[in-house]
């Protein structure tokens, strides 16, 4: 997928979330499936997921090869790069640490939807200046599926998002 098709979807996928979320009433926006995360806590999780990736995407190119190295592979697809996620989740991989959210109100709702707009906007703008190459050469470590390259992490942003809204979508549905 071309970096401006990836810009697209990210957009797209995100809008989608943030309509849905902007739709809920309070209760809705709060209610918790058991041992599931509310509307409110999938939202602070993609903040805290997007935002790591916003600022590494906007460092100089030397800091991620100095940190992290460079690609020994080409990217993968984005097809593949899902099937690897879903696999994980299938093994149990769950978000850890830092991407865990604490439990979230009503009244944050407008701050955490804006934040995470911003975000995205953000993250778009700094893949815009990006190449092609640039793309497929620099990596960053993810909890769960190692090191991707800049491609792959905003392949991985883009589903994380509508897998998400699908989390939302069959909690709301179960009560």
């Amino acid at each position: 997928m071309k970096k401006e098709e990836l810009v697209t979807l990210l957009q797209n996928n995100h809008a989608q979330y943030l309509t849905l979320i902007k739709q809920l009433n309070d209760e809705d926006f709060c209610y918790a499936p058991a041992d599931k995360w509310s509307a409110g806590q999938q939202t602070d999780h993609l903040v805290k997921s997007v935002s790591p990736v916003n600022m590494a995407m906007g460092l100089p190119k030397f800091i991620p090869k100095l940190l992290f190295g460079v690609a020994n592979r080409p990217s993968r697809s984005y097809e593949t790069l899902i099937e690897k996620y879903n696999l994980k989740l299938q093994e149990g991989g769950r978000a850890s640490g830092r991407f865990v959210p604490k439990p979230v109100t009503a009244h944050q709702k407008e701050d955490l939807v804006k934040q995470l707009e911003f975000l995205v906007k953000k993250l778009c703008s700094k893949t815009e200046k990006k190449s092609e190459t640039d793309l497929d050469t620099y990596i960053l470590p993810h909890p769960l599926l190692g090191k991707l390259t800049f491609r792959e992490m905003l392949y991985f942003t883009a589903y994380h998002v509508e897998h998400h809204r699908s989390l939302v979508i069959k909690g709301l549905g179960n009560r």
